[in-house]
């Protein structure tokens, strides 16, 4: 059973857990430490196709499923499975992506589709699923409902080496306010977060080093800082913010060169 906390009594769905060092994986156990009953899911075939490689999970107290969700199908599948084993569902952070590295030159109409089908496309089919089956709070209390997704930045800054990612992240930075619009007749907030450089373990060396000095802070986001944001976001506290685009970088320098 999950802590006592703000979430105690709610179901939250957490999308893209593969890596201990993710943003998905530190979100989920946040939500559990808050007292939620975390349904988890990941795809590690994903992960095998980039240069990390899959890394295998450390215990958590919950189960992680694995979902492709780049079939549409399995998108409304996911929801409905959530709904048959806790008989409910409150909070959706999806947090899967997939990433590719082909500039405009090279990039091709099979990686475009893929990455519209896994970043764009099945955060609109879970919106949908989701508003169909959450049970929305009372007129008088607040809502409970919750989604959450993210972009990366490619709205401040061109990410000419990654086409197909910056495009398809491109669309779910502009469709906050469209689906936070649709979602709030089933009494669901949704917002999106730019959560910037964060270092999960894809950036070493000299790379990470220079990222780094971009930082007033001299040092990288961590998975726990959007943790936190995630945290505000999920509880009633932050239930006043509805479809925003945010911004959680850290003063992040995108232009001037250390």
């Amino acid at each position: 059973m999950p802590p006592t906390g703000p979430l105690t009594g709610r179901i939250a769905l957490v999308t893209g857990i593969s890596r201990d060092l993710s943003i998905a994986a530190t979100v989920a156990r946040r939500l559990h430490e808050l007292g939620a009953v975390v349904h988890a899911t990941g795809w590690p075939t994903r992960d095998r196709e980039m240069p990390w490689g899959h890394q295998p999970l450390s215990p958590l107290p919950f189960t992680v499923h694995q979902h492709d969700l780049e079939q549409a199908e399995t998108n409304h599948t996911l929801i409905d499975e959530v709904i048959d084993a806790h008989g409910r569902l409150d909070i959706v952070v999806a947090a899967h992506a997939r990433s590719s590295f082909q500039p405009l030159s090279e990039v091709e109409a099979t990686e475009l589709d893929r990455g519209w089908a896994v970043n764009v496309r099945s955060i609109v089919l879970l919106a949908q699923r989701f508003a169909q089956v959450h049970e929305p709070a009372p007129p008088a209390e607040p809502p409970s409902g919750r989604m959450i997704w993210f972009t990366s930045g490619q709205h401040i800054a061109p990410m000419g080496t990654e086409i197909a990612y910056a495009v398809s992240k491109g669309a779910l930075h502009q469709m906050t306010a469209t689906i936070n619009h649709s979602l709030s007749e089933s009494r669901i907030v949704a917002n999106c977060i730019n959560p910037g450089p964060v270092d999960t373990g894809y950036d070493e060396g000299d790379a990470h080093h220079a990222v780094r000095s971009r930082f007033p802070d001299q040092r990288w986001g961590t998975p726990d800082d959007i943790g936190n944001l995630v945290e505000f976001l999920a509880t009633d506290s932050g239930g006043w913010i509805r479809g925003q685009v945010i911004n959680a970088e850290g003063g992040f320098d995108r232009f001037n060169q250390p």
